[in-house]
């Protein structure tokens, strides 16, 4: 299924300000509702200096030192990356875990899980990570998290796994369609500024049919799903943008210029 042809934008008397310059109004969202935050890439392994869409997905949090766990699937459960993100979130207010499916946290995965406010997915090979995530049933318990209002967010692998497709790299040396978890309409394209074969390659796949229309994402640019429909976009860079691009008489795309995150 293709994403919408519009993004409808959000707006409610509720106002989230002061966290990295934002100044825009959003629902007053409740456990019922479920968010994914996806990263074209970005966040605290690729802006060390500029935590804006880490702070970004932590003020959208239901607690207000809220539990956040890493998931480094994709990476192999990288011990660097696992300490990238202790050491970066250190600076927020929050509760820091990490689920590791090479030395599990607990037996009781689905407790573990769901007991969590925001799930954070690293990058890597995307195919690795559903892989093992099936095997261990953690997709099944981390949708039954969402479900009950747990955050999901992630960057690069951590943003394709929740759509229906994504173009990966899973396989070296080619970019490739690749069937996920489908929680999200269409396809996901990250990197899509930072590699320059991605582009052209999603583009060619929509336009054949090879894949569902979906979203390019740019480095720095988060897509802010609330029951799985987008309702916002923010950047940590100026220049970065997002396109929907979809199978209309050829090829149509739609830029989306994001709400720019400010350093404070």
């Amino acid at each position: 299924m293709d994403p919408p042809d519009v993004v409808q934008l959000k707006s409610a008397p509720i106002a989230i300000l002061g966290v990295c310059g934002i100044d825009f109004f959003m629902d007053d969202l409740t456990s019922k509702n479920k968010q994914v935050i996806a990263l074209g890439g970005g966040g605290f392994s690729m802006e060390p200096d500029n935590l804006c869409l880490d702070k970004y997905i932590l003020s959208r949090a239901r607690n207000k030192n809220p539990k956040v766990c890493f998931v480094p699937t994709a990476s192999g459960d990288s011990e660097s990356y696992i300490g990238k993100f202790y050491d970066s979130f250190s600076k927020f207010d929050c509760e820091k875990f990490h689920l590791s499916l090479f030395s599990p946290p607990s037996k009781d995965l689905l407790s573990f899980v769901s007991d969590m406010d925001i799930i954070y997915v690293g990058g890597g090979n995307t195919k690795n990570l559903l892989c093992l995530w099936r095997e261990w049933e953690l997709d099944r318990y981390i949708k039954a998290a969402w479900e009950n209002g747990t955050i999901l967010s992630g960057l690069s692998a951590g943003a394709m796994c929740w759509f229906e497709e994504g173009l990966t790299d899973s396989i070296t040396g080619t970019l490739t369609r690749l069937k996920c978890l489908g929680w999200l309409p269409g396809s996901c394209c990250p990197h899509f500024d930072g590699e320059a074969e991605r582009r052209p390659i999603f583009r060619e796949k929509i336009k054949t049919g090879d894949m569902l229309g979906g979203y390019g994402i740019d480095d720095g640019v988060g897509l802010h799903f609330v029951d799985s429909k987008l309702a916002f976009i923010v950047s940590s860079r100026e220049k970065a943008r997002a396109v929907l691009i979809k199978k209309v008489d050829g090829i149509s795309e739609q830029i989306f210029q994001p709400q720019l995150l400010k350093q404070q």
